[in-house]
């Protein structure tokens, strides 16, 4: 598993992932960080990895496009620092691991996570 941290979140994530063991890049150390949201998935795309976020113009993306991937995790909670909601985000990772790998757009908050099932229909 692969993660892409979008740029509203901090590259203090990168840490994080790591020590579970998860491969994971903030966006600024891979690309324009004024780059357009479409550009920032087609790269997650191209290099398969799960795009982690608090922008809801992903998952707004995935519906309007009907792509099958990049996976996109939505966290949405006010504090969205790392050492606040590490444990709901590694949570929600192991638990939609599959669904995750074959493309879905999970949602975290602080009451629950759950997943959508790629591509989304309208």
């Amino acid at each position: 598993m692969k993660i892409l941290i979008d740029m509203n979140l901090s590259p203090d994530w990168v840490k994080v992932f790591e020590k579970y063991d998860i491969e994971a890049v903030h966006w600024s150390s891979v690309g324009d960080p004024r780059e357009k949201d479409r550009v920032i998935m087609e790269w997650a795309r191209a290099k398969g990895y799960i795009v982690l976020t608090h922008d809801l113009d992903f998952g707004s993306l995935l519906a309007a496009t009907g792509v099958e991937t990049p996976s996109v995790i939505q966290v949405r909670t006010q504090d969205i620092l790392p050492n606040s909601i590490e444990n709901l985000v590694i949570s929600a990772l192991r638990q939609f691991e599959e669904e995750l790998m074959q493309g879905a757009l999970v949602t975290v908050d602080k009451a629950q996570s759950r997943a959508r099932i790629l591509p989304i229909r309208q």
